[in-house]
């Protein structure tokens, strides 16, 4: 048999349909739910020179970097930092003409010194050209992943043929990793576009030698 309903009756059973729809869309507080997945994580976003970090949603943090990418202080940081780690490396890299019996490690070396030559400039430009001092601080070796010490150093510099082959792989393939973990690290916290593709070329030039000492050693 068919039952007709009152428009009252419908008028009734729509706004309850409304009503689940409006507290679907809420979470327990009575507040609109955010999407997980649209927001991601938070994000610790480093402050300019002076200012404090803030928290912000990925969606937040992605949205103010493509509206804004001043640099903040993990890019002076990394750019300060890496011209001291790139400047040890070239130290290195000038013992192997000399003292290195490998051709392949000479030419490694040669390899290395000429990328992270113009490298070094390159973050100097920049830091002038955003009024940050490249002599501004100097940091202790200790604060940068895979620096050689001084130990090691003066070990490098009396070292020839296969000794110094096999001392300037492993310091180099650790002084590698370390570059890329720093840049890893402003890639995440940095705010600056131009710093973040300078780490790119790091990470990717960097994690190709490392493959070839590997092979090497």
């Amino acid at each position: 048999m068919l039952v007709r309903r009152s428009p009252r009756a419908s008028l009734v059973a729509a706004s309850l349909v409304v009503a689940v729809l409006a507290l679907g869309a809420c979470d327990d507080s009575g507040t609109p739910a955010k999407s997980g997945a649209a927001d991601g994580p938070s994000v610790i976003a480093p402050g300019r020179p002076g200012e404090a970090a803030e928290t912000l949603s990925a969606g937040e943090a992605a949205k103010k970097r493509t509206e804004d990418d001043s640099p903040n202080s993990a890019d002076f940081t990394y750019a300060r930092m890496m011209i001291e780690h790139h400047t040890q490396a070239l130290e290195m890299t000038r013992l192997a003409p000399r003292q290195a019996e490998s051709s392949r490690v000479k030419a490694l070396a040669a390899r290395i010194s000429a990328s992270q030559g113009p490298e070094i400039s390159s973050m100097k430009g920049w830091l002038d050209t955003h009024d940050g001092d490249a002599h501004a601080t100097r940091h202790q070796h200790e604060e940068m992943p895979g620096m050689a010490t001084e130990a090691q150093l003066k070990a490098l510099r009396v070292a020839r043929g296969k000794v110094f082959d096999r001392l300037f792989l492993k310091l180099m393939i650790t002084h590698h990793d370390g570059a890329i973990l720093m840049a890893t690290d402003v890639k995440a916290q940095g705010n600056n576009i131009q710093i973040e593709e300078m780490a790119d070329d790091v990470i990717a030039q960097q994690t190709s030698e490392i493959s070839r000492m590997r092979a090497m050693s």
